[in-house]
């Protein structure tokens, strides 16, 4: 079946080629010519992908964005906007995009980034040690209903807490480069989004050590990156 996305733009001759171009991809598309009508859309129609503009009447892009993630949708979101400083790309990754793609744009890197986005999809839904759980210490990650328990409490995850979960997971008592988180979780590159990994960080440890200041098993190793530590 055909990866359904839905494009979001005021400009509708923009919006209009992208379509043509990614149906010729093998991709189906839906227009949308402002944020109400891209979030209603995003909200009844089961889409694989939305490419989201940020300036736009009635509603921005990041205002769509936060309200369908206050909604649990996970439907990933790939931002297509002139709005191109690193703090625009922060921002857009905190509201919970995806991936971020300035304009005047090539079309070859916007195909690239959307396959980028499916297959970080593909590598999230294989379970670690293809199990749904994961298990240490006192904590419970359920992958699969992104949930975790941690001393009788519980808590949901968002879809890029456990990605990131899943990550620390798959390389446990290892050293993990914040490059490699940006590039598997955010499939970014560019160093000031680590400040995000920080944030992301502080929040596993909220959720799972019994002092977040003196954390057990989500470890900085200074200048380098993150390990989960587990025993066995």
């Amino acid at each position: 079946m055909k990866k359904h996305i839905l494009i979001v733009d005021d400009e509708e001759h923009l919006a209009d080629a992208l379509a043509h171009n990614l149906q010729f991809e093998g991709f189906a598309t839906t227009i949308a010519n402002d944020g109400e009508e891209g979030l209603k859309l995003a909200r009844t129609i089961q889409f694989d992908l939305v490419v989201l503009d940020i300036m736009m009447p009635k509603l921005d892009g990041l205002e769509v964005c936060r309200r369908l993630r206050a909604t649990g949708s996970r439907v990933p979101i790939l931002f297509l906007t002139a709005r191109s400083t690193d703090a625009d790309r922060l921002l857009g990754l905190k509201v919970g995009a995806d991936d971020y793609l300035a304009k005047p744009f090539l079309l070859e890197e916007l195909i690239l980034r959307i396959h980028g986005i499916f297959r970080r999809q593909e590598w999230y839904r294989s379970s670690p040690d293809e199990r749904e759980v994961y298990r240490f210490g006192a904590n419970e990650v359920n992958f699969l209903t992104f949930e975790a328990t941690s001393q009788g409490r519980t808590v949901s995850l968002t879809e890029k807490e456990c990605m990131l979960m899943k990550l620390l997971v798959e390389r446990r008592n290892q050293v993990v480069s914040r490059e490699e988180i940006l590039e598997r979780v955010w499939g970014y590159r560019f160093s000031t989004s680590s400040r995000t990994i920080d944030n992301f960080i502080v929040r596993l440890r909220r959720y799972f050590e019994d002092d977040p200041k003196s954390p057990r098993y989500i470890q900085s190793v200074r200048g380098v990156g993150y390990r989960l530590t587990v025993p066995g």
